[in-house]
């Protein structure tokens, strides 16, 4: 647990940083909406190995911190899902909460996820947090932060 609390404070700084100058919240249902299908989509991608829609979802400077300290950059995580060295069976995301400010969304859920990694059975159910920014008109996700839930 210790280990995770660096990572979430760093990641809510960030998020606190970014969001203190920005527009006010929209609460565009055609927006949240798109999010959030870009969320069910990203899932939907891992679990087929879509390597060529998981690029186009994550954004190029794409980085996490894994629980263990180890930052994941988006060439990271597609060489996972491309050597099958981590394995989304499947998997049923929970009820969302999106922010939306201007170009910078924020989304929190909870996924319960049938998961193999380094061939051992990894599935729980967690939460997470990704941080998106719309670039070119598109939204990516640029930070991504979770932990399973005990």
């Amino acid at each position: 647990m210790k280990k995770l609390i660096a990572p979430v404070l760093s990641t809510c700084v960030c998020v606190g940083a970014v969001l203190a100058g920005s527009p006010q919240p929209s609460n565009d249902p055609t927006v949240v909406n798109s999010l959030k299908q870009l969320e069910q989509d990203m899932g939907d991608a891992m679990v087929r190995s879509d390597i060529d829609k998981l690029n186009q979802i994550y954004a190029d400077d794409f980085a996490t911190i894994g629980s263990s300290g180890k930052v994941t950059t988006k060439k990271d995580l597609l060489q996972d899902f491309e050597s099958f060295h981590d394995k989304l069976v499947s998997f049923e995301n929970g009820p969302m909460d999106v922010q939306v400010l201007g170009e910078v969304a924020v989304v929190q859920a909870s996924v319960n996820e049938k998961r193999i990694q380094d061939g051992k059975d990894i599935s729980g159910k967690f939460v997470f947090m990704d941080l998106l920014k719309k670039r070119a008109g598109k939204w990516v996700v640029v930070r991504t932060l979770g932990a399973r839930v005990s």
